[in-house]
């Protein structure tokens, strides 16, 4: 009997504000290029006021929002559990959530919605710096154990594991999962993350993990090697499978048995946020609606294309009722 939904998301749940800006201006605000930076409060009103109103673009985001989004638009059933504020900017995330197709549990506390603050360079690099505001207080209550068991995969973004709350609900979330027959999916979400936490995404790993997502970078510094081959070897021997990410020149997926070169595809990038959200949604997408992993991480590798050519970290145009063209190519 087909479950309710294909995927059960949990993640941090903030508004993406975009802006291009200059290499000078990165130097100049005293921010790090190319990375994410957890910021304060006051922090974020002062590069709010530094930016100002020149957005790009806003939308809900949060690394696993962008996953269940790409879900979603490919045509799947996509859930999120999230946490908010009874703000405006709150409410404009729910609202841009539903009109994403994606379902949630429309948690709204006291507090102030968090915001991602997205600069984007010339270069189509991208700089993220993070105030997590209400969502770095998502816990285990916010969770539905029935809704997890009524899902195929459980997909858990790695950024939680800063937070004690944010780890108890991934670690709640994934007995859940394994409780009702519901897979685990894991992304490591950026190196910083593994370098700080390594022990607890360790510990999420040794609970059970179906699916392993991260790029190059990441799988070097979980298993503390310095090459594609001993890191995929280790993954081989700790996850179920995985999918490794190497920006424009594909991925490497595995899935129990032969180990898969998935080539990229060409693109003039202008804005590489959200680029292994896509891949993971897409990819979970292909696992859940009857592909395998070389199909899936072809469609995954076509949608992270299509997202770096375009500004945001979601598709502006559904790729719903595409896969058989995309497949062909």
């Amino acid at each position: 009997m087909a479950r309710a939904f294909n995927v059960y998301g949990i993640g941090n749940a903030m508004v993406d504000i975009q802006y291009r800006v200059t290499s000078g201006f990165l130097a100049t605000a005293g921010i790090e290029k190319g990375v994410m930076t957890l910021i304060e409060g006051d922090r974020h009103h002062e590069l709010l006021r530094r930016l100002g109103d020149d957005v790009l673009k806003r939308s809900s985001g949060g690394s696993a929002a962008n996953t269940m989004i790409a879900v979603a638009n490919l045509g799947g059933k996509a859930y999120y559990a999230c946490k908010v504020a009874k703000d405006a900017y709150g409410d404009f995330y729910l609202q841009d959530l539903a009109a994403a197709g994606v379902a949630s549990n429309r948690f709204q506390g006291e507090g102030i919605t968090g915001k991602c603050l997205v600069m984007i360079t010339d270069d189509a690099d991208r700089t993220m710096n993070t105030f997590l505001g209400i969502t770095g207080t998502f816990g285990p209550e916010q969770l539905e154990p029935d809704v997890i068991q009524e899902s195929d995969y459980l997909y858990i973004e790695g950024y939680l594991v800063a937070s004690d709350k944010g780890f108890d609900a991934a670690v709640a979330a994934q007995a859940a999962a394994r409780a009702g027959g519901t897979r685990v999916s894991l992304s490591l979400s950026d190196p910083s993350i593994v370098a700080a936490f390594g022990d607890r995404m360790r510990a999420l790993v040794a609970g059970g993990v179906d699916l392993l997502f991260c790029n190059e970078a990441e799988a070097w510094a979980f298993t503390e090697t310095g090459n594609e081959d001993d890191a995929c070897s280790a993954l081989e021997e700790l996850v179920g499978a995985y999918a490794v990410t190497y920006e424009a020149e594909g991925a490497v997926v595995w899935n129990g048995g032969e180990r898969i070169r998935s080539p990229g595809f060409g693109v003039d990038a202008v804005d590489t946020n959200g680029a292994g959200d896509m891949f993971a949604g897409a990819y979970l997408f292909g696992m859940t609606h009857g592909l395998d992993a070389e199909q899936s991480a072809k469609l995954a590798n076509y949608a992270s294309m299509r997202v770096v050519a375009q500004y945001g970290p979601r598709l502006e145009a559904s790729l719903k009722d595409e896969t058989e063209r995309i497949l062909e190519m």
